[in-house]
């Protein structure tokens, strides 16, 4: 029974002139979790106190407006991804879609954003490892975070899932005991706290530009959903399961993101721009100070570090080899990028290359989080625009008028 499925998946492969060189062994539920993990379920808590100040507490509603923005672009993956069931995600479904050259183009935008990722968490993580234990410089620890990433990777796509199921648990029972501890503390009062819907609609405050102005910085933390498509050559089920898993993580994670925005929200009942920048990157730190003491501060900014530099990156550094061999693999990158380990079955080579670009950058570009965030942006953004456009080319003659047309048009508009 199991086999004729991946015979099935095999023979899809042989259809757009590629071998099954990659191993088919991830599941619905080991997709669901990669998407989880690339997102990161406990990101609002790095960014919240930016989010908070320019959308005058109104974060969980920014949030809801990020999923439907973000909502338009799966779609499109999705519709992608059952059309061409490869890996290489935006730049395969782009070339496809439209043409080699408009691929081409989107490959290297994304490529850009994937390479950059990485960097941008590793420095993230390094930061907040330093803040915890200062006598270790960042050089060090971004050091470190690649090469324990690079050794995980390197070992096959089966030990990237363990590691995945476990990291994506402990953010998930941090958040858990942040629920509860800021629950008991609104009913409590805490700092002026009471239930209320002010932080989705707050009619004194709201304007529809100051939601869009939010909306660019809690964006970026829905970045990740598209990485699922990477893995299509590795799924068991292949593009049937990889639409479903966008989908589904993108809709688990946007609920998550509004539940706790709106609890640290209700937390600060005033609407008064946090003083200075340190304090609005440390703003949900000082609420975790707040419900439960200087513990839940620490276990919080832990949190962030090793979702960051490790989780996150861990994922980020497997979707990027991925997308590196699927355009060497398409002679668009040079041919050694498309080695496949026989005994692990992933491109060792081309994690390895992604593992010292990241070093490098990462040393280049210590501490520089906001011109990091700002070049990810450009690069996933121009690709998401890409992949819209290749949807109303593809579809335009046989495609559905909503699914095909709107969605696609709406997405460019939002983006």
């Amino acid at each position: 029974m199991t086999d004729t499925p991946r015979r099935d998946d095999a023979a899809t492969l042989q259809r757009f002139g590629y071998a099954q060189e990659l191993k088919r062994q991830l599941t619905l539920k080991d997709l669901l979790i990669y998407g989880l993990v690339c997102m990161v379920p406990t990101a609002p808590f790095s960014i919240f106190g930016g989010v908070f100040d320019i959308s005058a507490g109104m974060v969980p509603l920014t949030y809801l407006v990020g999923f439907v923005a973000m909502l338009f672009t799966a779609l499109s993956y999705q519709q992608m991804s059952q059309a061409f069931p490869v890996a290489g995600s935006v730049y395969a479904y782009v070339g496809r879609g439209l043409s080699s050259g408009m691929g081409f183009l989107a490959g290297w935008a994304i490529l850009l954003d994937y390479l950059l990722v990485p960097t941008l968490l590793y420095v993230v993580g390094a930061n907040a490892m330093q803040t915890v234990l200062p006598a270790i410089p960042q050089p060090a620890w971004i050091g470190f975070f690649v090469v324990l990433n690079t050794v995980v990777n390197l070992r096959g796509i089966e030990t990237t899932a363990r590691a995945n199921r476990f990291f994506l648990l402990a953010q998930l029972l941090v958040l858990a005991v942040f629920v509860v501890l800021a629950t008991l503390a609104i009913q409590r009062g805490v700092n002026g706290a009471h239930w209320s819907w002010r932080p989705l609609y707050n009619p004194q405050a709201f304007s529809p530009q100051l939601i869009f102005s939010a909306l660019s910085v809690a964006v970026v933390s829905f970045l990740g959903f598209d990485a699922i498509s990477t893995m299509s050559e590795e799924a068991r089920g292949g593009n049937r399961v990889v639409g479903r898993a966008t989908l589904l993580a993108l809709l688990i994670v946007a609920g998550l993101f509004i539940l706790q925005t709106w609890l640290a929200a209700l937390l600060q009942p005033t609407l008064q721009r946090y003083p200075s920048a340190q304090a609005s990157n440390d703003a949900f730190f000082e609420i975790g100070r707040l419900i439960a003491g200087p513990w839940l501060q620490i276990v919080i900014a832990l949190t962030v570090a090793i979702s960051a530099a490790i989780a996150n990156s861990l994922v980020a550094q497997a979707a990027t080899s991925r997308l590196l061999f699927a355009m060497a693999r398409d002679r668009q990158l040079p041919g050694f990028l498309r080695y496949i380990h026989p005994r692990t079955g992933v491109p060792q080579r081309a994690i390895l290359l992604v593992a010292g670009l990241s070093l490098v950058l990462g040393e280049v570009f210590v501490g520089q989080i906001a011109l990091l965030s700002s070049l990810c942006n450009v690069g996933a953004l121009t690709a998401f625009v890409l992949l819209h456009i290749a949807v109303l080319w593809h579809f335009r003659t046989h495609g559905r008028r909503v699914l095909h047309g709107v969605v696609p048009l709406i997405g460019i508009v939002i983006l």
